[in-house]
């Protein structure tokens, strides 16, 4: 039967061969903090979302209901006493207001979650750049300046 190596090894033989190597002694310290400050900004880009998130859908239930009145007033007008034409018109101009309407709130969605995604990236950018300036310091050879 043939002998596992992985069972019969030397541990100071191991000791000694990793001391040799002579490995980069790490600031774990300073590596703990950064995962730190990461998890921080991670969870200050979620709760930014989440805000954003809460605002959009709040102005999504603003506008439903403006919409719902818009409607409500529209139909009134148009079913007033007048001509044929009359109604067509009041009709034709009750659509075109609806369509502009829903084409500004449909652009201010828009502008509300560019923001919301522009600052959320924002601190995330802002994290990997402050990372990366910290790993090339972590990394240093001691005595490197």
């Amino acid at each position: 039967m043939a002998k596992n190596p992985f069972l019969d090894f030397d541990m100071q033989a191991m000791q000694k061969m990793m001391t040799d190597m002579k490995m980069p002694a790490f600031d774990w310290e300073s590596i703990l903090a950064a995962n730190r400050r990461n998890m921080e900004a991670f969870s200050q880009a979620n709760q930014l979302a989440a805000e954003s998130a809460q605002a959009i859908m709040r102005r999504q239930g603003e506008i439903l209901k403006g919409a719902m009145d818009d409607a409500n007033r529209s139909l009134t007008t148009m079913l007033a006493d007048g001509s044929p034409e009359d109604r067509i018109a009041r009709q034709t101009d009750a659509m075109k207001t609806a369509f502009e309407a829903a084409i500004s709130n449909y652009r201010e969605m828009m502008e509300m979650a560019s923001k919301a995604n522009a600052e959320a990236l924002g601190v995330m950018s802002k994290r990997v750049s402050e990372s990366l300036d910290e790993l090339k310091v972590v990394l240093k050879p001691p005595g490197k300046k």
